[in-house]
């Protein structure tokens, strides 16, 4: 299916909003995504996507949320690293929102 935007690039995605091709991803794919889901992404926003890429660069998956907090709390500190943290920046579920965001695929296991 095409997203449809009016605004900004358009990328084939699932029925979820999630990239077919992960190939397709760019940073306003990355902001028009974001914007579906009602997120401004900020510099803090950004930090979380270029963690979770290099998280799925690494070990080729998408984390779920303990991971992530995990991840996070290693690489960007105490106060990033918490669920609430999270939960302010990616609303709902976390690592679901900030996987679609990133052009990653849906996090096994995430309900």
């Amino acid at each position: 299916m095409l997203t449809p935007s009016t605004k900004g690039p358009v990328a084939p995605t699932d029925k979820e909003g999630y990239l077919l091709d992960l190939a397709d991803w760019s940073p306003e794919v990355a902001e028009r995504i974001a914007q579906r889901e009602g997120i401004a992404l900020t510099d803090e926003h950004w930090r979380i996507i270029r963690l979770l890429r290099d998280f799925y660069a690494a070990h080729d998956l998408s984390p779920t949320m303990r991971p992530l907090v995990r991840r996070v709390y290693t690489e960007l500190g105490p106060e990033a690293g918490t669920s609430l943290h999270l939960l302010k920046l990616f609303p709902g579920n976390p690592a679901k929102i900030a996987a679609k965001i990133a052009g990653l695929p849906r996090p096994t296991n995430c309900l």
